[in-house]
């Protein structure tokens, strides 16, 4: 069962938690909501508050809700359901519907922002601030050509965690 937990109470490896057991970016509300996989990311502390980072290509579906709403959730699943992230990693919400597909649940947080109902960690995190990144920012240009070569720079968004849900 998920309990509430205080964001200082998380004990999990952020690294290994976004790079390798990766997560879904979710948005939108109980009408309509989606999902995408992540493993670009980040948590810290930023104006006094705990924050986490999710880049976001402008392609993507799930960008939409994103920018439409104030929340976003940042959901970390348990290693049975890496088929799941790679599904939802690699196919659209505009041509499937990723949770009938998976068989992934949506699940509310109090503030109504949609999350994972599996996931083993959940970040509730209100919308602070967005901005595309670019190449004119670059300290090293090896990057854009490395992963940006058809110049699709991603959004960052930096969300205040205000809830923080664990197994």
């Amino acid at each position: 069962m998920i309990q509430k937990i205080d964001p200082k109470d998380i004990t999990r490896n952020p690294f290994a938690m976004i790079a390798d057991d990766w997560m879904l970016i979710t948005a939108g509300n109980q009408e309509k909501c989606n999902t995408m996989t992540a493993s670009w990311g980040g948590v810290g502390i930023l104006w006094g508050k705990p924050v986490a980072t999710c880049y976001i290509r402008p392609q993507r579906y799930t960008k939409e809700f994103v920018d439409r709403e104030g929340y976003f959730t940042l959901s970390v699943l348990p290693k049975e359901y890496r088929k799941a992230l790679a599904f939802c990693g690699s196919k659209s919400g505009r041509d499937y519907d990723k949770f009938a597909e998976t068989g992934l649940t949506p699940a509310y947080a109090d503030c109504g922002a949609p999350y994972i109902a599996q996931a083993e960690l959940v970040l509730v995190c209100k919308k602070l601030y967005a901005q595309e990144l670019g190449p004119e920012h670059l300290t090293d240009p090896a990057i854009d050509a490395q992963h940006y070569p058809d110049h699709d720079w991603h959004t960052m968004y930096i969300g205040e965690i205000v809830e923080a849900y664990q197994k």
